[in-house]
């Protein structure tokens, strides 16, 4: 019986990497990387493109027994009833809003009253009542 590899996926704005390696040594076996489109906001079938392309480039996987996805965060996919894309997503890096944000928390007392009025509920365990 051969060795059994996992594969580690890690896809980030800029590019989605995929390494294979042996589950019982740790030992990198081989590896593959694509670049995601540069932008704001971006179509996500790139990115399934790009993760094809990444499996490719490590060899497939074919022969790997199991596998583990990190995605990156703050990324916005606006889906319909059906779960189909409707637009581009939006990603961490689209400041468009950042303006009408300041606008909204002055609106309602500044950032130093918001997080007086946060922090009971981060400091206390939540309380249901019967």
């Amino acid at each position: 019986m051969g060795r059994k590899l996992v594969a580690g996926v890690d896809s980030s704005t800029q590019s989605v990497k995929v390494v294979i390696r042996d589950a019982d040594t740790g030992d990198l076996v081989r590896e593959g990387k694509a670049a995601h489109p540069d932008g704001t906001e971006v179509n996500p079938a790139e990115w399934m493109s790009a993760l094809k392309k990444a499996f490719e480039a490590a060899g497939g996987l074919s022969d790997v027994a199991a596998i583990s996805i990190g995605a990156q965060q703050h990324g916005f996919i606006a889906l319909d009833e059906k779960g189909n894309v409707i637009r581009n997503a939006l990603l961490w890096n689209d400041l468009r809003s950042a303006n009408a944000a300041s606008e909204l928390n002055t609106e309602f007392g500044g950032a130093e009253k918001q997080q007086r009025q946060l922090v009971p509920y981060l400091l206390h365990p939540l309380q249901f009542q019967s």
